[in-house]
């Protein structure tokens, strides 16, 4: 965002400031914005910001192309992406579940949806996941077709339930 002057040269957190500011003049809010004008201004952002840990629950999801278990290289950038975030982590349980759409009948979508969770896990142990630690289910196409009879493309996937802690 681009202020006039000398607020062009403002660090981020005062480019933060600037647009309350402006925000709330914009609200007619001008007492608010005096107010705040003589308020000090934070330079060490551990000030402002809380640290979250990225070790706790996280989940994501592995798209597969239809009718196949085949990992795509978006699938193993997706796989790579978790794995390195959770590096530092101690990974106390993984769930996979596969999940396919309606096309087919029950027996080849829940064949489907099993090979595509023992690929994912598979995929997570090759990053070094823990073994212990995984539980693998399959759904077939169970839910893959909405109330009013639509079909759901976005099942021909895997989602990835993983529980993690600070490692002590």
């Amino acid at each position: 965002m681009y202020f006039p002057g000398k607020a062009a040269q403002l660090s981020l957190l005062e480019e933060i400031d600037m647009r309350r500011l402006t925000a709330w003049a914009g609200l007619g809010l001008v007492g608010a914005t005096l107010a705040v004008g003589g308020c000090e201004t934070f330079r060490d952002r551990s000030q402002r910001v809380a640290i979250v840990s990225p070790c706790q629950a996280h989940r994501f999801e592995v798209y597969f192309a239809e009718g196949q278990a085949d990992l795509t290289p978006a699938a193993l950038q997706a796989i790579s992406l978790a794995a390195t975030a959770l590096q530092p982590c101690e990974i106390t349980s993984v769930r996979v579940l596969g999940l396919a759409d309606a096309q087919g009948s029950a027996s080849v979508n829940q064949a489907l949806s099993e090979q595509r969770a023992a690929r994912v896990a598979q995929a997570l142990l090759a990053q070094g996941w823990p073994t212990p630690a995984f539980e693998i289910e399959a759904a077939g196409a169970e839910g893959a077709v909405t109330a009013s009879g639509a079909h759901e493309p976005l099942r021909r996937r895997t989602e990835v339930l993983v529980d993690a802690k600070d490692r002590n």
